[in-house]
């Protein structure tokens, strides 16, 4: 073989490359990503705020799972939110609704939950302060 057909040769089996790679690229499932990042971004003071409110006032609440229950103790009563955040998939993150009432414990059934890691993101006001803490936890 001579040099000539060696060029094509080579030049064939880089095109081959070359459209096999944009093959593949587009057979790729889309990247997710965070459609409210800036949101977030400008955010993030607030939270921030939030999470140092629990650091000063030393009101971290204790987490603890006993089969089907997920049982949060406060050390004040407190009104927010719970959400449980998947993070291998957005359709799974549920909310619910955090009311201690007079007490100071709040108790979730996580029946439905698929099991596996968990983001717990909890946001309460207690005493007219805003908290926020998040912990990973492992439902079983």
């Amino acid at each position: 073989m001579n040099w000539g057909k060696g060029i094509i040769l080579g030049m064939a089996l880089f095109m081959l490359f070359i459209i096999g790679m944009c093959v593949y690229m587009f057979r790729m499932p889309a990247d997710e990503y965070d459609h409210h990042y800036y949101e977030k971004g400008l955010n993030f003071d607030q939270d921030y705020n939030k999470e140092m409110q629990v650091v000063t006032d030393r009101t971290r609440p204790e987490i603890r799972i006993n089969g089907d229950v997920v049982h949060i103790d406060f050390k004040k009563s407190a009104k927010g939110n719970i959400r449980f955040i998947r993070p291998s998939s957005e359709a799974l993150d549920k909310v619910f609704q955090l009311n201690t009432g007079t007490g100071k414990t709040a108790l979730f059934s996580i029946v439905t939950l698929v099991k596996g890691r968990w983001q717990l993101v909890l946001e309460w006001k207690s005493d007219q302060k805003n908290y926020l803490y998040e912990q990973e936890v492992d439902l079983r």
